[in-house]
């Protein structure tokens, strides 16, 4: 996931990826000048390195900018967030293939909030009928204690900054 808080560490962020991984360019306070050359520069490096690069948008804006699909809460995205079991359903209902479970713990991107923690994760874990994703207050150290759940995979912003991996 990206947006605005990695400044100028996202690109460093990227190429540090594992070959193949999955990118959601948001950036939403971003002007959209702004927002479309910096989608177009992390294009350049995904094709590189074989990443999926989905813009966080309506899926129309995603097919114009080239984009490998669409991350949202509306019909025909590929990924959506979900916070609530309701919300779930409603992504999966929407055609989205991958769920972005969130926040599994504290942070920044929810203020106030202390997360879903591990049953909680492990119940949408469980009822999903698409592969689950951790988000919110994720590490690579926090990904492996959450392994037992079922969880397909883990995601971050302030995770993927250097020292946090």
């Amino acid at each position: 996931m990206t947006d605005e808080r990695l400044g100028a560490g996202l690109m460093d962020a990227v190429r540090a990826l594992p070959k193949g991984s999955g990118i959601i360019f948001r950036h939403y306070a971003t002007p959209e000048p702004e927002r479309r050359a910096q989608f177009q520069s992390l294009q350049a490096i995904a094709r590189r390195n074989g990443h999926v690069l989905l813009l966080a948008g309506p899926v129309r804006l995603a097919q114009y900018w080239g984009a490998d699909g669409s991350h949202g809460r509306h019909r025909g995205a590929v990924t959506a967030p979900v916070h609530s079991l309701r919300e779930m359903r409603a992504a999966e209902r929407g055609g989205a293939q991958l769920l972005f479970v969130s926040p599994i713990f504290a942070t920044r991107s929810h203020p106030g909030k202390t997360g879903i923690g591990t049953r909680r994760l492990a119940n949408f874990v469980r009822q999903a009928k698409r592969p689950v994703i951790a988000l919110g207050g994720m590490t690579r150290a926090r990904f492996t204690t959450l392994r037992q759940t079922g969880v397909d995979g883990w995601a971050a912003i302030d995770g993927l900054t250097v020292g946090r991996r």
